[in-house]
């Protein structure tokens, strides 16, 4: 149940916040890094003009299976073939800006934070890595949301 717009809850009675520097879970800033949303879509051709009559430009993607798309600070991936369900996406390391942000929360720690506030994994990462990984989780209503680290570990040898 949201208390307010700014509030989510998610797990078992953990609380997410929306404040003016982002994110935070029990108190603590929870740096997510960029939002998109993630399109299943049927019809990647279809879907990709819709898009652009709102605005929105080719920013990245195959052009086959998937594109990425922006408007402004706005991001959106269409998805053709590839899941079944749209997907809340964030990515640690990158801006909304889509610029690379090299001090950032390495998804290793989201992941035992939010394994620690009682959030469940649908897909789990080798904690003894240190490159790129993604982890995912529902949400209380079953909307699936990932967080998906292009970039390896702040401050390994492969960063």
């Amino acid at each position: 149940m949201l208390g307010s717009p700014e509030e989510a809850i998610l797990g078992r009675g953990t609380k997410f916040h929306l404040n003016g520097g982002g994110w935070t879970v029990s108190g603590e800033a929870m740096e997510l890094g960029a939002f998109s949303m993630s399109l299943a879509v049927r019809d990647l051709g279809a879907s990709r003009d819709f898009y652009q009559r709102l605005g929105f430009e080719v920013s990245g993607g195959d052009g086959e299976h998937y594109l990425i798309m922006a408007n402004g600070l706005t991001v959106i991936g269409l998805f053709q073939g590839m899941f079944e369900k749209n997907i809340l996406t964030f990515n640690p390391g990158l801006a909304q800006t889509k610029d690379r942000v090299h001090d950032f929360t390495d998804i290793r720690e989201l992941r035992n934070r939010l394994v620690e506030s009682g959030i469940e994994m649908t897909t789990d990462l080798d904690p003894d890595e240190t490159g790129p990984a993604s982890v995912a989780f529902m949400d209380p209503d079953g909307n699936p949301v990932l967080i998906d680290q292009f970039f390896p570990k702040p401050g390994s040898t492969e960063g």
